[in-house]
């Protein structure tokens, strides 16, 4: 399904007290496809409790990059996602950027 270019890298971040998606999972997570030739994400998926809101995080950040924390994706989130998980999504990119390079740097170099 996925070409032998991609890697998969989660990242997570926490959720308020009172989100349903800390009831059900304790933590948010989003999981990328990325392709090591030019850091694109290909696919993802976070844990949500309704689907609506797994595709409309994916919509916001499918065909962005993991290579660097690109304030036009985090500026997105912020003006097009006004639920509960907002910081969360934020956080959960950041660290998967972190781990990304991390990867990049002992794999794909």
């Amino acid at each position: 399904m996925y070409d032998e270019n991609t890697v998969y890298v989660i990242g997570h971040g926490k959720t308020s007290c009172d989100n349903a998606i800390t009831s059900r999972f304790n933590i948010f997570f989003i999981g990328f496809v990325v392709d090591t030739r030019d850091d694109r994400i290909v696919d993802l998926e976070c844990t949500a409790t309704i689907d609506i809101t797994s595709r409309f995080v994916k919509d916001m950040f499918s065909g962005g990059t993991l290579g660097r924390y690109d304030e036009n994706l985090i500026e997105t989130v912020k003006r097009r996602y006004f639920g509960s998980s907002q910081k969360a999504i934020i956080t959960a990119y950041k660290d998967a950027v972190k781990k990304y390079q991390l990867v990049k740097e002992e794999y794909y170099l």
